[in-house]
């Protein structure tokens, strides 16, 4: 529990910041496009911190159930993959990276049907 606490925490920082740096330091640096993207990686982080927060709470009040822990590596790879691909297309321009946001989104999608999978048994 402590673990994915900390996780969410970790990352809601970090879109906070990434948002701010989005803002104000990559204002003018790179085109409308790009900003749009990083605002996309942002926001999904932001999302998928609150569902850590949740995983960690779920996990406290249901120990034994260990679909939700699986749940919450799945979000923290699609943060990675997801958000950290996009960070790196809007900053670098390489369009070969959209290849692997995808895959983040689809670690999104299975980290939140095993959420449902684990509230059904």
């Amino acid at each position: 529990m402590k673990l994915f606490l900390i996780l969410g925490a970790i990352n809601a920082f970090l879109a906070v910041a990434l948002g701010a740096f989005g803002a104000h330091g990559l204002e003018g640096k790179i085109s409308e496009k790009y900003l749009k993207v990083w605002n996309t990686g942002v926001q999904y982080q932001m999302f998928h911190a609150l569902g850590l927060f949740i995983i960690a709470m779920l996990i406290d009040k249901f120990p034994s159930v260990g679909t939700f822990a699986t749940a919450g590596w799945f979000m923290l790879a699609g943060i990675v993959l997801f958000s950290g691909s996009l960070y790196v297309l809007s900053t670098t321009g390489i369009k070969v990276l959209g290849a692997i946001t995808p895959l983040g989104g689809v670690a999104f999608l299975i980290g939140w049907i095993l959420i449902i999978v684990a509230a059904v048994k």
